[in-house]
């Protein structure tokens, strides 16, 4: 095109959100600013915000926020209310309280987001509080509101509370519970070790259990060691066909913890012959704007030897203190050495290595990973926050990880 207008910058930044591109929305922000005669508009922020929330890239999205400032945008709601999401799921709740505070007439897009802001990084009581105080300004909750609201009670382990909101969504607020409802407290039972009352309520709910709600419930069958009712979910997923590697990966880790090898054996085999191919983990952090991206045993970053020299110094200091490797973390019959060296260059563990590396002592250092967190570099985490005084903040597939001075908001339960 030789006039590239503003729309027609919008449309292309789109096109690439939607098809998950969001590196690419970034950089194209970057040349509409920087080269373009046309500049970014609302609608381009409000696309740009969408992208960091994606990513984790809280320092982009500071960037953005300055520009919406800038230019005058700063009173547009459904930008606030992007904002307030963006930061939310960059783990940085001061700043998404900071836009909620800051806007004059919040709508429910506004309090939903704060709440499930609040509830997905784990302060569950807070957005409990929220929910009341939206109550008491005469908001209308939605069917988003009750999904916040549910997750929060789920992160605090209120099973009863939980179980009679959901109760009260139809009686009191005339809301009939949809498929995120009912995921949210199969996630609350699932924590609180009901598994069976939790699949109890997946065959009974009104609606149709979907591939996500029934991963849930995988999840939790993981965490509790429950394989008899993770190869039930399995056969649920297949029903729907909607099972993926991933999910095979969790049965796997089921086995491998019992110490089951021969149904581990048997289902690699059986993947194997399906041809089902894993998801590679990923993990990114963002410096100076500017987004890095590790796999495990990665060597094409371009500081990689002062990378694994800082992971190995890292090692040597959490095993001072008590670090042990998660050797169940490991899903092949190796010896107990050998499995603990296959965990050491996990993709999360660089991406803190580079962290420590790369910032000064004390700064917050921000990992996004594409699956979920296994439990020896959870454990790692931990106590890297503790013996570096460092906040660490993971955002893995399925919720959020603040970890300070050794300990993890989630209590070990993700």
């Amino acid at each position: 095109m030789a006039q590239k207008d503003t729309v027609a910058w919008n449309v292309l930044i789109s096109c690439y959100l939607r098809n998950g591109r969001t590196r690419d929305v970034l950089m194209l922000f970057d040349s509409m600013k920087n080269e373009s005669v046309c500049k970014p508009d609302d609608v381009t922020c409000l696309l740009v915000t969408q992208a960091c929330a994606n990513l984790g890239a809280l320092e982009f999205g500071e960037k953005v926020h300055s520009h919406i400032e800038e230019c005058g945008y700063g009173s547009v709601l459904n930008l606030s209310n992007s904002l307030i999401a963006m930061y939310s799921r960059c783990g940085c709740l001061d700043k998404a309280y900071d836009v909620f505070k800051g806007i004059q007439e919040k709508n429910v897009v506004s309090w939903s987001a704060m709440i499930s802001g609040l509830a997905m990084n784990g302060y569950g009581r807070d957005a409990i509080l929220a929910f009341e105080e939206m109550q008491r300004m005469g908001i209308a909750p939605d069917e988003q509101t009750f999904t916040g609201v549910l997750s929060a009670f789920s992160h605090c382990g209120l099973v009863d509370e939980g179980m009679e909101f959901l109760d009260q969504m139809g009686k009191v607020f005339g809301i009939v519970p949809n498929i995120h409802h009912y995921g949210c407290v199969v996630d609350l039972l699932g924590r609180a070790g009901l598994l069976d009352r939790a699949y109890q309520l997946i065959l009974s709910m009104g609606v149709k259990p979907d591939a996500t709600i029934w991963r849930t419930l995988l999840g939790a069958c993981r965490i509790h060691g429950h394989f008899t009712l993770g190869e039930r979910v399995i056969e649920h997923l297949i029903e729907l066909k909607a099972q993926e590697a991933g999910d095979y990966v969790l049965l796997l880790n089921i086995y491998s913890s019992a110490g089951n090898w021969e149904k581990v054996m048997e289902l690699r085999k059986f993947m194997k012959e399906k041809g089902i191919q894993t998801t590679p983990g990923c993990s990114t952090i963002e410096l100076k704007g500017v987004v890095h991206e590790f796999i495990v045993d990665d060597i094409s970053h371009p500081r990689k030897y002062e990378i694994y020299d800082k992971l190995d110094e890292i090692n040597q200091q959490l095993k001072i203190a008590g670090y042990v490797a998660e050797i169940t973390s490991e899903l092949h019959d190796l010896g107990a050495d050998e499995k603990a060296h296959a965990l050491s260059y996990h993709s999360e563990k660089l991406a803190l290595a580079f962290g420590v590396l790369a910032t000064p002592p004390g700064t917050t250092i921000r990992v996004t990973k594409n699956l979920r967190i296994c439990v020896d570099c959870h454990n790692f985490a931990k106590f890297l926050s503790g013996v570096y005084n460092r906040e660490v903040i993971i955002r893995d597939r399925t919720r959020f990880h603040h970890f300070r001075d050794g300990c993890c908001s989630c209590n070990d339960y993700w």
